[in-house]
């Protein structure tokens, strides 16, 4: 009877380790006895562990003094996240962006071959995979039963999306024609998984589900990438839905414009700008948020505002902050006093911090993560702050914490997650050990073997199909938009592209 519970256990373990939190345990209830018990003790520093044993209580005081050798009865299970990457970023000083791109102003930048050396060691698909890191806020939404306060909620996490690109100047790499990645996070509460849909125009499709069946969470994004000169400008073209099953809601929204400056020469920094609207078509309410230019002083960097309307447009709340810090809610009429104010006297901060000047052409103040340069107005409500970066964020790509694990590659994993998955690219694990040469090498053996693989195809009958999307209308906007199909989850990947 041990025998097999055991079994089933390490069966379950090789199709779900190395998807918790830090500190946290992947505990099976194992169920072969009727009374199973988890012992938490902490004597290995920075860990959790946790034990599923049956029977014996007599036992449980010298479990806490035992080894990692236990009987047959006790399944330990010990996991966790990296804090690290394997390897320090490496410098970008030596090289010369500008002998790259000087031939390239006003094209569009998928179709052109960058050096490694611009990338950071993630797929774009593991980069849309940071919507998620936020991913309390859609519980939370879950948890009221007030339409506008679920509104708060969600535009908060169409803000919070976004926050992870501050500061990141790495470019990530292209994701390969059929390339996937998944994601399953107990600790958050969510399961993900993306596939590349297109490759010229490059399409990335995701769809996300909470574990509770409590949300679903999907889009396509065509990031659109132009250099004009001193600056590459990335539009995230494409649509991003959020439904909510309890209440029946649907919310839908696009991402604003993300733009890089100082490429050529002056300290690169980061500006999200454009227009947001978060759109409930149940109830005809919307956020509609303007990510705003820095302006040429800098008194508008990194700043969101906007309204929560109702379907005859009247304001109902007004939203503010910085996608770098924080958002606030309060009172449209206290909002639109305060900004009349604001007018008559900018040079006035009333007790808070004056955010620095810009200086021309020498790049932009950018305020650290856990300093607060939002003027909080009086009744205003908090609805989001950043996550702060780990201290060796600036040593690894300016990755949160979130980012840092999600090239994680845990051995137990292989066999069960399609051989398409993005931890699984040489090019990637390459540049995340340091290794430039190889890096470079597998990047161009890619590409390759991807122009090959299309030249082949156009010389027979023979058309790529789509895996686990079909292209379709959006079912609340009828947008153009890629649709889960189902099946990721059974696990069967016969019949992959063999893509790397």
């Amino acid at each position: 009877m041990v025998g097999r519970a055991k079994l089933s256990a390490l069966t379950l373990l090789n199709s779900a380790a190395s998807y918790t939190q830090e500190t946290d345990l992947c505990v099976f209830n194992v169920c072969f006895t009727q009374n199973v018990k988890v012992l938490e003790f902490s004597s290995v520093p920075h860990f959790k562990r946790k034990a599923v044993w049956s029977v014996d209580e007599a036992r449980l005081s010298s479990m806490k003094n035992s080894s990692l050798c236990l009987p047959l009865f006790l399944l330990f299970i010990l996991l966790s996240h990296r804090t690290s990457l394997p390897a320090p970023m490496f410098s970008r000083n030596d090289v010369s962006i500008w002998s790259i791109l000087k031939k390239c102003i006003g094209m569009e930048l998928s179709k052109i071959a960058m050096p490694v050396v611009f990338n950071e060691p993630l797929s774009f698909l593991q980069r849309l995979t940071e919507y998620m890191e936020h991913t309390y806020l859609i519980h939370q939404a879950n948890a009221t039963t007030d339409s506008v306060e679920r509104m708060k909620c969600v535009a908060a996490f169409a803000v919070s999306a976004v926050a992870s690109q501050w500061e990141r100047t790495g470019k990530p790499f292209n994701p390969l024609l059929g390339e996937t990645y998944e994601l399953i996070r107990d600790d958050l509460g969510f399961r993900w998984m993306s596939e590349q849909v297109s490759h010229h125009p490059p399409v990335s499709a995701f769809h996300a589900e909470g574990l509770k069946e409590d949300f679903v969470f999907h889009g396509s994004i065509y990031p659109k990438l132009k250099f004009w000169g001193k600056s590459i400008e990335a539009e995230p073209k494409g649509v991003i839905t959020l439904e909510l099953p309890k209440y029946n809601e649907a919310y839908t929204w696009t991402n604003p414009t993300c733009c890089v400056h100082n490429i050529i020469v002056g300290q690169l920094w980061i500006e999200q700008y454009g227009s947001v609207e978060v759109l409930n078509h149940k109830t005809g309410e919307r956020c509609s948020m303007t990510f705003k230019p820095c302006g040429l002083f800098g008194k508008e960097l990194h700043k969101v505002e906007g309204y929560i309307l109702d379907k005859s447009k009247k304001k109902l709340c007004a939203i503010y902050g910085k996608w770098t810090e924080c958002l606030y809610t309060v009172d449209p009429a206290t909002f639109d006093a305060h900004k009349k104010t604001e007018k008559k006297n900018p040079d006035e901060k009333k007790g808070n911090k004056q955010v620095p000047r810009l200086t021309a052409f020498k790049g932009a103040f950018t305020p650290p993560p856990d300093t607060e340069t939002v003027q909080v107005i009086p009744g205003s409500e908090l609805v989001w702050k950043i996550t702060p970066r780990p201290e060796n964020s600036s040593k690894f790509y300016a990755f949160s914490t979130f980012a840092m694990q999600l090239n994680e590659l845990d051995k137990r994993m292989e066999g069960v997650m399609p051989p398409t998955d993005s931890r699984l690219r040489p090019d990637i694990r390459a540049m995340e050990r340091g290794d430039i040469d190889l890096a470079s090498a597998e990047k161009k053996r890619l590409e390759e073997k991807q122009r090959m693989a299309r030249k082949n195809r156009t010389k027979s009958t023979e058309e790529w199909k789509v895996r686990w999307f079909q292209q379709g209308p959006n079912p609340h906007n009828k947008a153009q938009d890629w649709l889960y199909l189902k099946g990721y989850w059974d696990r069967n990947y016969s019949q992959l592209p063999d893509i790397y």
